[in-house]
């Protein structure tokens, strides 16, 4: 079986870099036309050059911040509006910054419910009326395996993580009846800025060598290494694809086993 998105439209959100960039590529490499959304007006103009194109595929980009929901969805709408139609939307954003649950402030729960529950709903309700136009819709959550496994150290993140987990379940339930699925896929510890980022945080916080934390974060996981972006990306090809039209409104880890509950 191939995955086959020729005449797909997606919007793939954080994808200047990571498993965001990975999954614009992997979505553009299966035939369909990608919208990068991200912060970066460079990066952007990169990554969408290192799009594969072919068959008439015009890629394209949105310069948005997440910490606005309101003028992203307003750049979205916009392209909605002047005939746009996305079956594919993949919401994507860098996790919040590490830390112990009872020492977080009120306003770094505030900012990751921003950034990503907020944002997430606005851009569904931009994007579900062409997808139920179109009889076909593809939304797909990359948030974490604290969904199913709280991970120590990031006490906002789990939280958050888990109220995204919530939203997109009773999403599935309300849009199931168009063709439309909702799925979840929890990646474990992927190589991106931001594993080196709490690998970096993990070490100043005990002394450790930083060899000594990424081995420990290893030796925990089964396939005994990390993922690579590009392995989360394969699962939200598939997740976007006719292939997957029956799985609908799950929490699907990518962690190599890490994850200790079924």
């Amino acid at each position: 079986m191939q995955i086959d998105l020729k005449n797909r439209n997606a919007l793939v959100c954080g994808s200047t870099q990571g498993i965001g960039k990975a999954s614009a590529l992997a979505l553009a490499q299966a035939g369909a036309e990608v919208t990068l959304v991200a912060r970066n007006e460079s990066r952007l103009e990169q990554v969408k050059n290192e799009l594969p194109s072919r068959d008439g595929q015009q890629h394209g980009f949105i310069i948005a911040d997440f910490q606005n929901p309101a003028a992203l969805a307003d750049q979205v709408q916009t392209q909605v509006n002047s005939g746009k139609s996305f079956h594919i939307l993949v919401n994507n954003t860098g996790g919040p910054p590490g830390g112990d649950i009872f020492s977080a402030r009120i306003d770094e729960f505030e900012n990751a419910f921003t950034q990503h529950l907020k944002c997430n709903h606005l851009l569904a309700q931009a994007v579900v009326p062409g997808m139920i136009t179109a009889g076909y819709g593809r939304i797909i959550n990359v948030i974490s395996t604290s969904v199913k496994q709280p991970l120590d150290g990031l006490g906002v993140s789990n939280t958050i993580r888990g109220a995204v987990a919530s939203w997109a379940k009773t999403l599935a339930n309300e849009l199931g009846s168009f063709g439309i699925t909702v799925n979840n896929i929890l990646p474990g510890a992927t190589a991106t800025e931001r594993l080196n980022s709490i690998i970096g945080s993990k070490s100043e916080k005990t002394g450790k060598p930083l060899e000594e934390i990424s081995d420990a974060m290893k030796n925990s996981i089964p396939a005994r290494r990390f993922a690579e972006p590009g392995e989360i990306a394969n699962v939200v090809a598939f997740l976007a694809s006719d292939l997957a039209s029956y799985v609908n409104g799950v929490n699907l880890p990518v962690d190599g086993g890490r994850t200790k509950c079924l």
